[in-house]
């Protein structure tokens, strides 16, 4: 931090607080007039429940029509194999190496994390994870582009 921010943030700490966009309504009363005909109630109540079914239905309509959508894009999206064929390959003989080492990686971490007494370096597994996702999605490749041709 240089000499001027050092100024420049207790010149602003001396300023007015800024408006927020979020701020609190202020507090209004509002008084509600106490309906004299009971008769305008009970008309005002009827139309609210005409109303009410009318927007009921629409809403209905609204929500079977999202659903008829969502079900053709869900027909239309065909299956993505090729998780399943890098999954495959990372438990294949191709990719053991790789395996072997993250799952050693794996183990090790575990240990140091529940060990609380544990004094040397942090280590986490992201090479090692890297080197087998590279394996599998390399053995995987050719046989993506078999089953797409």
């Amino acid at each position: 931090m240089g000499f001027t921010d050092f100024f420049s943030d207790v010149i602003s700490s001396f300023s007015l607080p800024e408006a927020q966009a979020e701020a609190p309504p202020a507090d209004t009363v509002q008084e509600t007039p106490q309906a004299e005909d009971p008769k305008a109630e009970h008309a005002e109540s009827v139309e609210a429940e005409e109303e009410a079914p009318a927007e009921e239905a629409e809403e209905e309509e609204a929500e079977e029509e999202e659903e008829e959508e969502e079900e053709e894009e869900e027909e239309e999206e065909p299956e993505d194999i090729k998780p399943q064929l890098e999954e495959e390959c990372a438990n294949s003989a191709h990719c053991a190496p790789a395996k072997h080492h993250y799952d050693e990686c794996v183990e090790r971490v575990t240990q140091q994390q529940e060990d609380e007494d544990y004094k040397g370096p942090k280590e986490d597994c992201v090479e090692e994870f890297f080197h087998l996702a590279h394996c599998a999605t390399q053995c995987a490749a050719p046989k993506l582009w078999r089953t797409l041709k």
